[in-house]
């Protein structure tokens, strides 16, 4: 069964922990190992900037995590390909990995354009416009004041529609995500669950999810137990809540997983890594055809990859 992950944050501890190997470290939640394995297939790698980064280093830091997903995920490995367009997708052979690039929070490129044109040429292939709070392009889900996009904001939207990159609504504020609506040619959200179900603010209303289905889009249903119970634990089942809250609005083929990896601390039992991946397919097999599984897996996210 082949797997497409829409988010993990293996950059981010390699730029942390230089002596992370990500050959087949104990402290990493992807590694090469477990890609290796059977079902993975395509791995997004999202560049996260930490707060505590200086504004005026973190254009800087941003190309050093390009320069890690370089060195030590693509150039190590025969099997693992960089992927840029959706033929690429396609072509991957039973043992070959397909890494795609993504950006997470437009903080490292200020409020300069040419920073976003660089980082896209050097490969970005989904940009998510916020982190958590406030910055030239937008506000985050945490910011009080809750503005939408910002004039660079919709020049940014402009950049990814001409580009064909996916433009990623997840930690965006509600007002930017309707903004994103009417602006993106291809919107996305990578990795975020229900508010319905768990009336967290980094989660989707069904409003939100009903118009992204409605934009032929796909969401990523992600492994964080403060986004899936509200709580520090989560189980498998409350991810095949979330998952069957977003069909039962009409999003059989518009759904599917977005681990946040290496992201947090707070991951679900029984699935605290890719290789875990095996326990959530055993389980969804349980309630939906093999069709449905390999929608939910893989064919939503793959299938709408914009290039």
């Amino acid at each position: 069964m082949k797997i497409f992950d829409a988010h993990c944050d293996v950059l981010y501890k390699l730029f942390m922990n230089n002596s992370l190997d990500f050959t087949d470290s104990p402290d990493l939640q992807v590694t090469w190992q477990q890609l290796s394995g059977p079902g993975p297939k395509v791995q997004c790698f999202a560049i996260y900037v930490p707060e505590k980064v200086h504004p005026d280093l973190k254009f800087q830091a941003a190309l050093h995590m390009v320069e890690l997903f370089y060195e030590r995920i693509i150039e190590p490995f025969s099997n693992i390909k960089m992927i840029l367009t959706k033929d690429e997708i396609m072509r991957l052979t039973e043992h070959q990995i397909g890494a795609i690039l993504t950006l997470e929070g437009c903080d490292a490129i200020g409020s300069d354009i040419n920073k976003l044109q660089t980082l896209l040429r050097l490969g970005v292939s989904s940009v998510g416009l916020t982190w958590n709070y406030a910055n030239s392009v937008a506000d985050g889900v945490l910011e009080e004041r809750g503005a939408g996009l910002s004039r660079f904001g919709k020049q940014v939207v402009d950049v990814l529609n001409n580009e064909g990159i996916w433009c990623d609504v997840s930690h965006l504020s509600e007002k930017g995500f309707w903004d994103v609506i009417d602006l993106a040619d291809y919107p996305t959200a990578s990795h975020s669950n229900c508010y319905a179900l768990c009336p967290h603010p980094r989660n989707l209303r069904d409003e939100q999810i009903k118009a992204l289905i409605d934009r032929n889009s796909v969401l990523g249903i992600t492994f964080v137990s403060p986004f899936l119970s509200g709580t520090r634990s989560a189980m498998i089942a409350d991810v095949l809540r979330h998952l069957d809250h977003v069909c039962a609005l009409g999003g059989e083929n518009h759904v599917g997983f977005g681990s946040d990896f290496d992201g947090s601390d707070d991951i679900v039992k029984g699935l605290e890594r890719m290789a875990d991946y095996s326990a959530l397919v055993n389980e969804l097999y349980k309630y939906y055809s093999n069709i449905q599984v390999d929608k939910f897996l893989y064919q939503n996210f793959a299938g709408r990859y914009p290039r």
